[in-house]
């Protein structure tokens, strides 16, 4: 291959990678699911191809290699390609609770297709038809964000913990009672405080701090002596400096092709109040 073409290459994966994700914040808020993180990059990439002006949601058709380098899979790893078929089924087999102003709850199924071109690496892919109104036209009540800012992080808590975030941004805070955001993660089965911190909240805060857009912190608050509630303050990114190191994080870490799943564990500093 040229250098050209080499080029050229790179460029439309860095334009992928920088497609837009847009949701309604209800969708982001007041849904729950259990989805790896393998399965919410898909879902996130064909979101991504929604175009602004779209009114219907569309068949998407791309190329098993070309979704793992956009989304930072080792296409060269037998095992992660072979394995997307079977994460598309798995997909195909989930479904998402989204609960409306009326608290009704309404399941949806992520996806309306799943198909496999025979003797090809392509599939092709519709997002449930009854999700247009979440993911189309959406004039207001909608966050955006670029995927670049989640294709790297490797804990599926992350990625919904920054959707969460990023739709309160506008708000600079945001506070829940501790079970319910438990759920909103898809983390209720961590009952015991310390794993939930071990599993959950510390590499998910981790990830956001070090690849994404937000600088993000959060405070504890006990009853008794049970943590019940949590607050996140959310701010943006202000400085060049700040950008700049994130940025070769990301980059570092979607060029390492690492396998999936293994997550850095760190313990930030917390404060727990009364």
């Amino acid at each position: 291959m040229s250098m050209i073409e080499e080029y050229k290459q790179k460029r439309a994966l860095e334009d992928k990678q920088n497609y837009s994700v847009v949701k309604a914040n209800s969708l982001i808020q007041q849904s729950r699911f259990y989805l790896t993180t393998q399965e919410q990059k898909i879902i996130l990439y064909l979101v991504s191809k929604i175009k602004p002006e779209d009114k219907e949601l569309s068949f998407y058709e791309f190329d098993i290699i070309e979704f793992c380098n956009v989304c930072d899979i080792d296409s060269d790893n037998g095992k992660n390609y072979k394995n997307i078929k079977q994460t598309l089924k798995n997909l195909r087999d989930k479904s998402i609770w989204v609960t409306d102003e009326n608290g009704d709850e309404t399941l949806y199924a992520w996806l309306d297709h799943v198909k496999v071109i025979k003797k090809s690496s392509k599939v092709t892919l519709k997002i449930n038809e009854l999700m247009k109104p979440y993911l189309l036209q959406l004039s207001s009540n909608y966050t955006q964000y670029t995927l670049y800012y989640v294709l790297a992080m490797r804990s599926q808590y992350s990625i919904k913990l920054y959707e969460v975030l990023k739709s309160y941004q506008y708000k600079f805070r945001c506070e829940f009672d501790l079970d319910d955001f438990k759920r909103i993660l898809g983390a209720e089965k961590y009952q015991r405080h310390a794993d939930f911190m071990r599993y959950v909240l510390t590499p998910a805060m981790t990830e956001i701090g070090e690849l994404s857009d937000i600088k993000a912190t959060y405070e504890l608050y006990k009853t008794g002596r049970k943590f019940t509630r949590i607050m996140f303050t959310i701010k943006q990114l202000s400085s060049k400096e700040e950008w700049e190191r994130r940025h070769t994080k990301i980059n570092k870490r979607l060029n390492s092709k690492n396998p999936e799943g293994q997550v850095t564990m760190f313990e930030p500093s917390i404060t727990a109040k009364e």
